[in-house]
């Protein structure tokens, strides 16, 4: 839930930078950017991730580590640039609910299947009802903001881009499972994604000029420290949860998140819909659902 609620926080501190920039790439890639920076001052003090790092080249070079488990941040990015393409033409809200329904599918075939050296997790009728009320709360939460303004074709975007989180979580575990340090998995994400979003740039840059003017506000620059939060605690906790459970945690965070920043740092003068108050009731209801699922014999609704 810290996660989710770093989330919401970012999203806001990164989506305000957009408009100051009048570019979500280019924003996003800030965000990265001063991420990976801060990592980078970090990392070679810590022995812990040195030592992961040397782990990970042996690994690697091995082979017994596949290079594309080191492609979370990719994913990341992706979902950062789908943002930019259409949750402005789909509106927030249901970009937001499509991309929570993939991210808590792909979660729960995830468990399922076992990915690397993460658990496999049977898919139970408490698990499953934990992701459709947390799918339901994000709906319900946004049912005041549901609106299509382009083409319905860009849903397809969240979609892809929530399949894709849920991966790069799962993945991200399974590096910090091999390396044993959850700093060298989260430099990793930050070096492919700040990579990916720095390709991204430069493309549109080419298309659309530069002529960028630089907000001063510090604060428009926290949200790569946020985004360091996010990475490290996700993989911390998935090897240990499992994708699906960490999801639905997350999901609670990002609601309460986006509505204590309403409450308390509104964007507008139009107060809190009670919709989103009872979403954010509903998003605590399928986590405690889905931890109470944790703690009884499992009754395998895909038993072989």
């Amino acid at each position: 839930m810290i996660a989710g609620a770093s989330i919401a926080t970012q999203s806001r501190i990164n989506g305000e930078l957009a408009v100051e920039l009048q570019d979500s790439t280019l924003a996003a890639l800030i965000s990265f950017g001063i991420g990976l920076g801060i990592l980078t001052l970090i990392v070679p003090f810590v022995p812990s991730a040195r030592a992961g790092f040397r782990t990970l080249r042996t690994e690697v070079t091995s082979k017994r580590l596949p290079w594309w488990y080191l492609t979370g941040g990719a994913f990341g990015a992706f979902f950062v640039l789908s943002q930019g393409l259409a949750a402005s033409a789909l509106g927030v809200a249901l970009f937001t609910v499509a991309a929570v329904a993939s991210q808590t599918i792909s979660s729960a075939v995830i468990d399922r299947v076992g990915l690397g050296s993460l658990q496999k997790r049977p898919v139970t009728v408490l698990r499953v009802v934990a992701s459709v009320v947390a799918v339901g709360a994000v709906l319900f939460s946004g049912l005041a903001d549901l609106h299509v303004d382009g083409s319905f074709v860009l849903v397809f975007l969240p979609l892809i881009a929530g399949f894709g989180i849920g991966w790069q979580q799962a993945i991200n575990g399974h590096v910090r499972q091999v390396t044993r340090s959850p700093l060298t998995a989260t430099y990793v994400n930050f070096v492919v994604g700040t990579t990916v979003l720095s390709i991204a740039t430069i493309a549109y840059g080419l298309v659309r000029g530069w002529g960028h003017q630089f907000p001063t506000d510090p604060v428009l620059y926290m949200g790569g420290a946020v985004g360091i939060v996010v990475i490290v605690v996700a993989a911390v906790l998935v090897p240990i949860t499992g994708v699906l459970f960490f999801v639905l945690g997350s999901v609670a965070g990002q609601v309460l998140g986006a509505l204590a920043l309403e409450l308390f740092l509104p964007t507008d003068s139009d107060g809190v819909a009670a919709t989103t108050v009872i979403g954010a009731v509903l998003t605590l209801l399928a986590v405690a659902i889905a931890s109470f699922a944790s703690q009884r014999p499992p009754k395998n609704l895909l038993s072989n």
